[in-house]
């Protein structure tokens, strides 16, 4: 397959969850803008950090007048998941030089690696697929940065938008994202501890809650992995 055909292919692959993503990002230059970002500072994260559930976090803190190293930490945090995925598709990106890793690192998005991981999961001798990462990643970076700059200028038309509700579609893409990759009796039970634990954290302040269940979630998820594997070893 040529290096057009996979980048193509990228772009349509990951549509679903671009159309998903759009009013996220025009809630979040709503809510930017109501927080005191001027239209510059707002784009300027969105293009720089590009990391839709940090940006969020980040401005909520900043409104509520927390530290830069709070905000840092936070977010550091929050964002760790990204190492995660770093390191499951390293094995398949290794090869290529630095000038092509460093821009696929940054478009390394949730969305972006649910469609990128199943390609190269597929068996076939293309030896472009790094072309379908920069179509899928480039996409959802282009969607962002023109979102963000939809929701800069419906926050200043329509004060109150973020009260509409359509902060659910991405919750709704996320689940799409998250429901079929849960192949395994860890992956389900991560996920449900990560759920429980976010409900009986929800009211913590400056989105704690969120890091508690992801902590959990992977807790779960890493000691039922390595269960599986010592059985497994002793049955053989």
């Amino acid at each position: 397959m040529s290096r057009s055909h996979e980048f193509l292919n990228g772009a349509r692959d990951i549509l679903p969850l671009v159309v998903g993503a759009v009013p996220f990002g025009i809630i979040f230059g709503t809510l930017a803008s109501g927080a005191g970002l001027s239209p510059w500072q707002t784009m300027g994260m969105s293009a720089l950090v590009f990391a839709g559930s940090a940006q969020f976090i980040a401005i909520t803190l900043l409104a509520g007048g927390v530290g830069a190293l709070v905000v840092l930490l936070t977010t550091f945090v929050v964002n760790l998941r990204h190492a995660l995925y770093s390191a499951s598709m390293q094995p398949f990106v290794r090869h290529l030089p630095a000038h092509w890793r460093m821009p696929l690192a940054f478009w390394l998005t949730d969305e972006a690696y649910a469609v990128i991981q199943h390609r190269y999961a597929r068996e076939d001798d293309s030896r472009y697929k790094h072309w379908f990462f920069l179509g899928a990643g480039l996409a959802m970076y282009l969607n962002w940065q023109a979102s963000t700059a939809v929701g800069i200028a419906f926050g200043r038309a329509v004060p109150d938008l973020a009260s509409w509700g359509l902060d659910f579609a991405m919750i709704a893409t996320f689940i799409g994202i998250a429901v079929p990759m849960m192949r395994t009796r860890p992956q389900v039970a991560s996920a449900a501890v990560a759920a429980l634990v976010a409900l009986a954290t929800w009211s913590w302040p400056y989105k704690l809650g969120l890091i508690a269940a992801a902590i959990g979630g992977i807790v779960v998820g890493v000691w039922l992995e390595r269960r599986a594997s010592a059985e497994k070893g002793a049955l053989a």
